[in-house]
């Protein structure tokens, strides 16, 4: 659709409400919430949920039904600045923990709070300002031709906020739900949240669950085609490659195992081998996406210089942050850089990481324009950037400790680039339809980023506080792989024929059209993670695929109220994770197990009660329309 036949909710010769204090400070609260409980989750299962839309059903709920204002531009603006509070999280969570393993291995120095939030912030700031000059060129004159699904998808959810809340409700069910049986779950301990059973007759396999509400959400809110594809990786790892390796056992040790794989059960084996040949997997599978993406990476920069160089237009709606902004705020951030001690580089490092990151941004705004902001392979972007800085380090005969803890942090500002100008894309997709002012609502992203920035360290030292980085609770796997690359390259230590593996793997899958970072991710992760994310897609394939609706709109509903029930979910059972963390830091138990305990069989029942409810619910949208 052309630019010039398109017509704004709102049109340009309007000026309701917009960049306001309750926007700013509803909006920054957002952000802290979310980014806090997108961390959790990220840490826990290794990817994160695009916060936009429950930032926008509770923006309405908050400011349209609570506060009685009907500024649609305002409630626009309270998702635009909540929304950055997730992408700064899975920039930092992917990344920085790796340094938190090596201070229990080696000593390493842990990163303050000030210096996480540095980093936070120029890799915030950096993202906001790459996607200034790319908006014209992705979310005006491609307009029609990129779905931008999250960022449309929460423009429909904002025009159809005269509903008077009723979608608030089912994000704010959601909420409760997941909180409460969190709490029953992990705080009180009343049945376990994982439950696994291992064939004895088949040595080196195991299936098991976790039992939790967010991971259901998950599920259903990506939908079957990636549950599956992950599911399918997990089933290949825990009944293929672990029982082979088991079959093959010998009793001598192997590399990389500290003991004899005969003496190792189902986990440990994944834990010696399995990740690897996972991490190969998802390193190619991120290599692959980029390649595929670079003829569009090029014809985007070429229509974004274009769009930015001419003219700036008059009207409301196409006003951008102007270059005299642009260039001394990353002027400022490489100064930034220079000057900080956790990023030792020069300033020719700087300039090469805003390079460096200007292209992934590209990259990433590109993506999230076709499969949104859910499926956009930030880490994938992580782990070429990780592997090129690394080598580049070995080249200059920097091999040390100091090294890895530098190269650490550079790939910790790409990697928040990558997930910010991902999320902006689909904040200014969202506006563009509503008619929001481009420029404030940059001006807000950015005021997301410095919220959460400030917070984000704080969140990462109580959760290592609570439970460790790397541990059964806390697996942390993105950064977990991070770190054993960064180690191999430095120490020229990897166990090669296992990622090889792997990356033939990835090779293989991309060659059948299968996904192939979803199925990467579901070989690296534990089938207790993508098990439940399968039962979810399952719920939304057999709505989708359903027949027997009134009418289309009974349907979307239908579907609808799934994605906020699982949007609140996702949220309640972070916000829980994170009081239990502070709960396990102050020492306080809340342990009840010893006064009952229900057992495996009595958390099954409980997720099964869990998918009833979720049924409910969507049974329940097809009249919400």
């Amino acid at each position: 659709m052309e630019k010039e036949t398109f017509k704004p909710y709102i049109p340009a010769e309007q000026s309701p409400l917009e960049l306001t204090k309750v926007s700013i400070i509803v909006g920054v609260l957002l952000a802290v919430v979310f980014g806090a409980a997108n961390a959790y989750l990220g840490l826990r299962v290794g990817m994160t949920i695009s916060a936009s839309i429950p930032a926008a059903v509770i923006s309405m709920a908050v400011i349209r039904v609570l506060l009685r204002r009907d500024s649609i531009l305002e409630n626009n603006m309270v998702q635009t600045i909540g929304s950055a509070g997730e992408s700064i999280a899975a920039g930092c969570i992917f990344t920085l923990p790796a340094i938190f393993m090596w201070s229990k291995e080696w000593g390493a120095e842990v990163p303050s709070i000030a210096e996480i939030a540095l980093i936070a912030f120029i890799g915030g700031c950096l993202g906001v300002f790459f996607m200034v000059p790319l908006r014209k060129a992705l979310i005006v004159k491609e307009h029609g031709v990129l779905p931008y699904p999250e960022g449309t998808a929460c423009a429909e959810i904002l025009l159809a906020g005269e509903d008077k809340g009723s979608s608030a409700k089912t994000i704010f069910a959601g909420l409760g739900i997941a909180a409460v049986y969190k709490f029953i779950a992990d705080g009180l301990k009343i049945f376990p949240s994982e439950i696994a059973y291992t064939v004895e007759r088949f040595k080196g396999s195991e299936i098991g669950m976790d039992v939790l509400p967010a991971l259901l959400g998950v599920g259903y809110i990506c939908g079957y085609r990636v549950a599956a594809t992950m599911f399918a990786g997990g089933l290949i790892m825990w009944f293929c490659i672990l029982p082979c390796i088991a079959f093959y056992g010998v009793n001598e040790t192997v590399f990389p195992a500290a003991k004899a794989i005969g003496e190792m059960v189902p986990a440990a084996l994944w834990s010696s081998y399995g990740r690897y040949i996972g991490a190969g997997a998802l390193a190619t599978g991120g290599i692959i996406s980029l390649l595929k993406s670079l003829p569009l990476i090029i014809d985007t920069f070429k229509k974004s210089i274009k769009s930015f160089s001419s003219a700036a237009g008059v009207l409301r709606t196409d006003t951008d942050l102007s270059m005299k902004v642009l260039i001394p705020g990353i002027i400022v951030m490489i100064v930034l850089m220079v000057a900080a001690p956790i990023i030792p580089i020069n300033a020719l490092g700087a300039v090469l990481v805003v390079i460096f990151g200007f292209f992934f941004a590209t990259v990433s705004s590109r993506i999230v324009g076709i499969v949104g902001s859910s499926n956009n392979p930030v880490s994938g972007m992580t782990i070429a950037s990780l592997l090129f800085i690394s080598i580049i380090f070995v080249m200059n005969g920097q091999a040390d400790h100091a090294a890895m803890i530098a190269i650490i942090a550079i790939g910790s500002i790409i990697c928040v680039v990558a997930a910010l100008s991902g999320d902006t894309s689909q904040d200014l997709k969202t506006g563009y339809i509503l008619g929001a002012t481009p420029v404030k609502q940059q001006i807000g992203e950015i005021i997301g980023v410095v919220a959460s920035a400030l917070t984000v360290g704080c969140v990462l030292y109580l959760l290592d506080a609570a439970w460790g980085y790397g541990s059964k609770e806390l697996a942390a796997p993105q950064a977990t792989l991070m770190k054993m690359i960064v180690e191999g390259v430095i120490t020229a230590n990897l166990p090669w024929d296992l990622i090889m593996m792997g990356a033939a793997l990835a090779v293989a899958v991309e060659i059948l059209g299968i996904p192939v970072l979803a199925f990467a991710i579901g070989l690296y992760l534990p089938i207790y993670l993508t098990a439940p994310l399968f039962v979810g897609g399952v719920i939304r394939a057999f709505y989708e695929n359903k027949k027997k609706f009134a009418s289309e709109e009974a349907k979307t509903g239908a579907l609808n109220n799934g994605i906020l029930l699982g949007s609140g979910m996702i949220a309640g059972e972070g916000i829980v994770g994170i009081i239990l963390a502070v709960l396990a830091a102050l020492n306080i138990d809340t342990d009840m197990s010893g006064v009952l305990d229900l057992g495996q069989l009595g958390g099954l029942a409980a997720f099964i009660l869990l998918v009833v409810v979720m049924i409910r619910y969507i049974e329940a949208g097809k009249k919400n329309v």
